[in-house]
């Protein structure tokens, strides 16, 4: 009986690793899927969706400014500047418990008051999951010169 619970609790000690793993990767596709979104939300000019990828607390910098959550959807969906296309370059997510962090190059097409644009944003972005949903609690850009 006793070898028996050891042998039990053996094998639950190394399948241990396995599920987590699975877990991880599981994680790092929600993010994927996430990052994603905010490019088609950036597109839409999407308020609600921003309301949802965003946490209540939300904290965002781009070079020498400063948003709020709020801040950040008004200046997203009435700024100047359309939106035609983006992407992610180079993303890389890493996930630590209920945290992650997303990192790699926002490329953004469109149109703005000077004209055409390709803008290349060097980018963290640090997600929580909040009961049943991942949401960004801070977001850094860095506009390519």
């Amino acid at each position: 009986m006793r070898r028996a619970r050891w042998s039990l609790l053996l094998a639950l000690f190394l399948s241990c690793p396995t599920y987590l793993s699975a877990q991880t990767a599981a994680a790092r596709r929600q993010i994927a899927m996430l990052e994603e979104e905010w490019i088609k939300s950036v597109i839409r000019r999407d308020a609600g969706a921003f309301n949802r990828l965003l946490a209540p607390d939300f904290v965002y910098t781009e070079d020498d400014r400063g948003y709020n959550k709020d801040q950040l959807i008004k200046e997203v969906t009435t700024g100047s500047d359309t939106v035609t296309s983006g992407r992610n370059e180079d993303l890389m997510v890493r996930v630590h418990g209920n945290t992650a962090i997303a990192t790699g190059w926002l490329i953004l097409i469109g149109r703005g008051i000077s004209g055409p644009f390709e803008r290349r944003y060097r980018y963290t972005d640090t997600w929580l999951k909040m009961g049943a949903r991942w949401r960004v609690i801070a977001a850094q850009d860095y506009l390519k010169p």
